[in-house]
Protein backbone atom coordinates (compact mmCIF):
# COMPACT_ATOMS: atom_id res chain seq x y z
CA UNK A 1 0.00 0.00 0.00
CA UNK A 2 1.31 3.76 0.50
CA UNK A 3 0.98 4.64 3.78
CA UNK A 4 3.85 7.48 4.23
CA UNK A 5 5.53 9.13 1.51
CA UNK A 6 7.45 12.72 0.80
CA UNK A 7 7.12 15.87 -1.16
CA UNK A 8 10.26 18.23 -1.33
CA UNK A 9 9.26 20.26 -4.07
CA UNK A 10 9.51 23.26 -6.10
CA UNK A 11 7.08 25.27 -7.57
CA UNK A 12 8.94 25.56 -11.05
CA UNK A 13 9.10 21.66 -11.23
CA UNK A 14 5.89 21.26 -11.13
CA UNK A 15 4.73 23.90 -12.58
CA UNK A 16 6.66 22.55 -15.78
CA UNK A 17 5.88 18.69 -14.95
CA UNK A 18 1.81 19.64 -14.75
CA UNK A 19 1.44 23.03 -16.69
CA UNK A 20 0.15 24.66 -13.66
CA UNK A 21 -1.79 28.25 -13.64
CA UNK A 22 -2.15 30.30 -10.70
CA UNK A 23 0.34 32.39 -8.40
CA UNK A 24 4.03 30.49 -7.59
CA UNK A 25 4.02 29.63 -3.91
CA UNK A 26 6.60 28.55 -1.39
CA UNK A 27 6.13 24.50 -0.73
CA UNK A 28 7.88 23.54 2.71
CA UNK A 29 9.39 19.91 2.50
CA UNK A 30 8.09 17.08 4.10
CA UNK A 31 9.79 14.36 4.70
CA UNK A 32 7.26 11.67 7.10
CA UNK A 33 3.99 12.55 5.50
CA UNK A 34 1.29 10.23 7.15
CA UNK A 35 -2.50 9.86 6.63
CA UNK A 36 -5.13 12.89 8.22
CA UNK A 37 -2.17 15.64 7.55
CA UNK A 38 -2.42 18.06 4.75
CA UNK A 39 -0.91 17.19 0.96
CA UNK A 40 -0.30 19.01 -1.95
CA UNK A 41 -2.43 17.80 -5.06
CA UNK A 42 -2.72 18.76 -8.70
CA UNK A 43 -6.41 18.74 -10.01
CA UNK A 44 -8.34 19.79 -13.09
CA UNK A 45 -9.48 23.52 -12.62
CA UNK A 46 -11.82 25.59 -15.08
CA UNK A 47 -9.24 27.49 -16.02
CA UNK A 48 -6.05 24.73 -16.36
CA UNK A 49 -4.42 22.62 -13.37
CA UNK A 50 -4.31 24.27 -10.01
CA UNK A 51 -1.97 22.97 -6.79
CA UNK A 52 -4.24 22.83 -4.00
CA UNK A 53 -3.36 22.04 -0.39
CA UNK A 54 -6.12 18.81 0.86
CA UNK A 55 -6.19 16.68 3.99
CA UNK A 56 -4.71 13.19 2.80
CA UNK A 57 -7.61 10.55 3.23
CA UNK A 58 -10.68 10.92 1.34
CA UNK A 59 -13.61 12.40 2.77
CA UNK A 60 -16.96 11.65 0.17
CA UNK A 61 -19.48 14.82 0.15
CA UNK A 62 -22.41 12.68 1.07
CA UNK A 63 -20.57 11.60 4.55
CA UNK A 64 -22.36 12.30 7.74
CA UNK A 65 -20.85 10.59 10.39
CA UNK A 66 -17.75 11.44 12.72
CA UNK A 67 -14.62 11.53 10.86
CA UNK A 68 -13.02 9.48 13.60
CA UNK A 69 -15.17 6.84 11.74
CA UNK A 70 -13.44 6.18 8.46
CA UNK A 71 -11.01 3.58 8.00
CA UNK A 72 -8.13 3.47 5.52
CA UNK A 73 -8.90 5.97 3.01
CA UNK A 74 -6.23 7.15 2.49
CA UNK A 75 -5.73 4.71 -0.34
CA UNK A 76 -7.87 3.34 -2.95
CA UNK A 77 -7.80 -0.35 -4.55
CA UNK A 78 -7.19 -0.32 -8.39
CA UNK A 79 -9.43 -3.22 -8.63
CA UNK A 80 -12.28 -1.98 -6.55
CA UNK A 81 -12.26 1.89 -7.39
CA UNK A 82 -14.92 2.17 -10.39
CA UNK A 83 -17.60 0.12 -7.63
CA UNK A 84 -16.83 1.01 -4.07
CA UNK A 85 -19.37 3.42 -3.01
CA UNK A 86 -16.87 5.49 -1.34
CA UNK A 87 -14.53 6.06 -4.21
CA UNK A 88 -16.62 5.15 -7.62
CA UNK A 89 -18.14 9.09 -7.75
CA UNK A 90 -14.46 10.40 -7.73
CA UNK A 91 -13.27 8.31 -9.73
CA UNK A 92 -15.51 9.21 -12.53
CA UNK A 93 -15.21 13.66 -12.22
CA UNK A 94 -12.25 14.03 -9.40
CA UNK A 95 -9.39 12.95 -10.52
CA UNK A 96 -5.67 14.27 -9.06
CA UNK A 97 -2.08 13.79 -9.14
CA UNK A 98 -0.15 13.43 -6.22
CA UNK A 99 3.27 14.52 -6.29
CA UNK A 100 5.53 12.52 -4.40
CA UNK A 101 9.38 12.82 -4.43
CA UNK A 102 9.57 9.28 -3.15
CA UNK A 103 7.17 6.71 -0.97
CA UNK A 104 8.28 4.40 2.04
CA UNK A 105 7.80 0.80 2.29
CA UNK A 106 8.57 -1.97 5.09
CA UNK A 107 9.69 -5.06 5.08
CA UNK A 108 10.06 -7.75 7.55
CA UNK A 109 8.46 -9.16 10.32
CA UNK A 110 6.55 -7.40 12.57
CA UNK A 111 8.05 -5.61 15.67
CA UNK A 112 11.60 -5.71 13.76
CA UNK A 113 10.41 -4.13 9.67
CA UNK A 114 12.84 -2.15 7.95
CA UNK A 115 11.72 1.03 6.12
CA UNK A 116 12.90 1.38 2.62
CA UNK A 117 12.30 4.85 0.36
CA UNK A 118 11.74 4.50 -3.30
CA UNK A 119 12.13 7.75 -5.59
CA UNK A 120 12.43 7.67 -9.18
CA UNK A 121 15.85 6.73 -10.94
CA UNK A 122 15.78 10.74 -12.12
CA UNK A 123 15.19 12.13 -8.68
CA UNK A 124 12.28 14.04 -10.65
CA UNK A 125 8.83 13.74 -8.74
CA UNK A 126 6.35 10.82 -8.92
CA UNK A 127 2.96 11.81 -10.31
CA UNK A 128 0.91 9.38 -8.40
CA UNK A 129 -2.55 8.68 -9.47
CA UNK A 130 -5.38 9.85 -6.95
CA UNK A 131 -8.52 11.24 -6.39
CA UNK A 132 -10.09 14.15 -4.64
CA UNK A 133 -13.40 15.11 -2.77
CA UNK A 134 -15.66 18.27 -1.54
CA UNK A 135 -16.75 17.86 1.91
CA UNK A 136 -18.90 19.85 4.22
CA UNK A 137 -19.72 19.62 7.61
CA UNK A 138 -23.50 19.38 8.15
CA UNK A 139 -23.23 20.71 12.24
CA UNK A 140 -20.32 23.43 11.99
CA UNK A 141 -20.73 24.53 8.12
CA UNK A 142 -16.97 24.16 7.84
CA UNK A 143 -15.72 22.26 4.86
CA UNK A 144 -12.36 21.35 3.13
CA UNK A 145 -10.82 19.17 0.00
CA UNK A 146 -9.63 15.72 0.77
CA UNK A 147 -7.31 13.42 -1.30
CA UNK A 148 -6.64 9.58 -1.69
CA UNK A 149 -3.60 7.92 -3.79
CA UNK A 150 -4.71 5.15 -5.96
CA UNK A 151 -2.67 1.37 -5.36
CA UNK A 152 -2.33 -1.75 -7.28
CA UNK A 153 -0.60 -5.00 -7.75
CA UNK A 154 3.33 -4.61 -7.52
CA UNK A 155 5.52 -4.41 -10.46
CA UNK A 156 7.97 -7.83 -10.88
CA UNK A 157 10.44 -5.09 -9.09
CA UNK A 158 8.46 -3.90 -6.64
CA UNK A 159 6.92 -7.44 -5.70
CA UNK A 160 10.17 -8.81 -3.66
CA UNK A 161 9.44 -5.62 -1.33
CA UNK A 162 5.30 -5.55 -1.28
CA UNK A 163 2.47 -6.81 -3.01
CA UNK A 164 0.70 -3.54 -3.86
CA UNK A 165 2.16 -0.46 -4.94
CA UNK A 166 0.66 2.96 -6.18
CA UNK A 167 -0.23 3.56 -9.77
CA UNK A 168 2.55 5.91 -11.11
CA UNK A 169 1.50 7.84 -13.91
CA UNK A 170 3.52 9.77 -17.10
CA UNK A 171 3.97 13.47 -16.47
CA UNK A 172 2.65 13.27 -20.12
CA UNK A 173 -0.06 11.56 -19.24
CA UNK A 174 -1.58 14.49 -17.21
CA UNK A 175 -3.86 15.74 -19.00
CA UNK A 176 -5.74 12.16 -20.12
CA UNK A 177 -5.63 11.03 -16.37
CA UNK A 178 -7.65 14.71 -15.19
CA UNK A 179 -9.61 14.62 -17.94
CA UNK A 180 -9.99 11.76 -20.31
CA UNK A 181 -12.52 9.80 -20.88
CA UNK A 182 -10.69 6.40 -20.16
CA UNK A 183 -8.61 6.45 -16.82
CA UNK A 184 -9.01 2.41 -16.20
CA UNK A 185 -6.56 2.29 -18.63
CA UNK A 186 -4.11 4.20 -16.51
CA UNK A 187 -4.02 1.52 -13.68
CA UNK A 188 -1.63 -0.64 -14.26
CA UNK A 189 1.57 -1.62 -12.29
CA UNK A 190 4.80 1.14 -13.42
CA UNK A 191 7.74 -0.58 -15.22
CA UNK A 192 10.21 -2.10 -13.25
CA UNK A 193 12.57 0.62 -14.28
CA UNK A 194 10.26 3.30 -12.42
CA UNK A 195 12.00 3.59 -8.98
CA UNK A 196 15.10 2.79 -7.08
CA UNK A 197 15.39 1.85 -3.71
CA UNK A 198 17.91 2.28 -0.07
CA UNK A 199 17.25 1.50 3.31
CA UNK A 200 16.41 4.12 5.99
CA UNK A 201 16.25 5.06 9.57
CA UNK A 202 13.58 3.61 11.49
CA UNK A 203 12.60 6.77 12.59
CA UNK A 204 10.46 6.73 10.01
CA UNK A 205 8.19 4.91 12.04
CA UNK A 206 7.65 7.58 14.15
CA UNK A 207 5.44 10.77 13.02
CA UNK A 208 5.89 14.31 14.60
CA UNK A 209 7.58 17.54 13.97
CA UNK A 210 10.75 16.42 15.25
CA UNK A 211 11.17 13.54 12.51
CA UNK A 212 10.29 16.12 9.96
CA UNK A 213 13.75 16.37 8.77
CA UNK A 214 16.00 15.15 5.84
CA UNK A 215 18.40 12.89 6.97
CA UNK A 216 15.17 10.40 7.17
CA UNK A 217 16.17 9.73 3.40
CA UNK A 218 19.63 9.31 3.92
CA UNK A 219 20.69 5.96 3.04
CA UNK A 220 21.54 3.51 6.11
CA UNK A 221 24.00 0.51 5.82
CA UNK A 222 25.63 0.90 2.98
CA UNK A 223 22.50 1.04 1.17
Amino acid sequence: MCGRFTQQLSWAEIHRLADLIGQPRNLAPRFNIAPTTPIEVVRAGEAGNELVPMRWGLVPSWWKKPLGELRSTFNARAETVTEKPMFRAAFKARRCIIPASGIYEWTGRAGAKTPHYFLAPSGEPLALAGLWEHWRDPESDASFDSATIIVGAASKWMSSFHDRMPIILEWSSTREWLRGANPVAHLHPAPDDALREWVVSTRVNRTGFRDEDQTLIDPINGT
